[in-house]
């Protein structure tokens, strides 16, 4: 089964199909799966199955029925936000294929129910690693970072320079870098991504993202360019590098960033 275009009536905010016109041409091509198969597959989404939490869902471990596992994203039926992020990273993946970005399997559109299905990566996320000191210390070792640092680059050239039109990513963060069995990066969650035709220097657009991986320009002026996610995965690298948070938190002192530490 496929996605075609009459699915896109089911969502309710009339700004949300006009902002991805240029996506809707991709949704024929994407495996739509019955909301009952992804309930059978997650034990009906059973808690113990919950891999991760985002601010417009959650996600969780499934097994279709050939056997192979996936994550399964659901989306909340709340969020408007959510729509135009699901439409988003419908649009954004639906026709890429790259070693470093997740793989889409497909997704469900039934009434207000919006999820979709990639592969399951089996160190979770680079997140996860990096709060684990104990896995920093055995599986994270120097040439482990390096390749992870290498694979994300690869997977933001891709998108920045070999796809047309242009992507850009707007949410490079450790925990949306995901990581298969070998440690594999794989960039994920292009529910913020814009497209950026190539005739042009920015796009002017509300700040989207995350508090410590924000370039200073973008957040100040919100004119978004490439170098938005080039700024973020250079926080990135700082991470893997010392293995500690884009942003600490301490209630006597406040808010502390990482880039601020490098700097001092």
């Amino acid at each position: 089964m496929k996605f075609s275009f009459p699915c896109s009536k089911c969502f309710s905010s009339p700004g949300i199909v006009d902002d991805n016109t240029h996506g809707l041409q991709f949704l024929q091509n994407v495996h739509a799966f019955t909301y009952k198969e992804l309930k059978v597959a997650t034990n009906d989404f059973h808690p113990s199955n919950k891999i991760g939490e985002g601010g417009f869902g959650s996600v969780y471990k499934g097994r279709l029925n050939d056997g192979v596992d996936v994550a399964v994203k659901v989306l909340s039926a709340e969020s408007k936000q959510g729509d135009r992020e699901f439409m988003s990273e419908l649009a954004s993946l639906s026709n890429i294929c790259h070693q470093n970005l997740v793989k889409m399997r497909g997704g469900c559109i039934e009434g207000c129910r919006r999820i979709l299905v990639y592969d399951y990566m089996e160190h979770n996320s680079l997140a996860h690693m990096l709060q684990d000191e104990e896995k920093i210390r055995s599986k994270l070792n120097w040439r482990v970072r390096r390749e992870i640092c290498l694979g994300i680059a690869r997977g933001l050239a891709h998108i920045h320079e070999e796809v047309k039109p242009h992507l850009v990513h707007r949410d490079i963060k450790a925990s949306n870098i995901l990581l298969e069995k070998n440690f594999h990066p794989r960039i994920s969650d292009f529910g913020l991504s814009k497209l950026f035709p190539e005739n042009i220097t920015h796009i002017s657009t509300r700040v989207a993202g995350t508090l410590g991986y924000l370039a200073p320009e973008y957040a100040i002026s919100g004119h978004l360019t490439r170098k938005s996610d080039v700024y973020s995965f250079g926080v990135l690298i700082l991470q893997i590098v010392s293995g500690r948070s884009a942003v600490d938190f301490d209630l006597e002192l406040g808010e502390h960033y990482l880039v601020q530490k490098v700097g001092v």
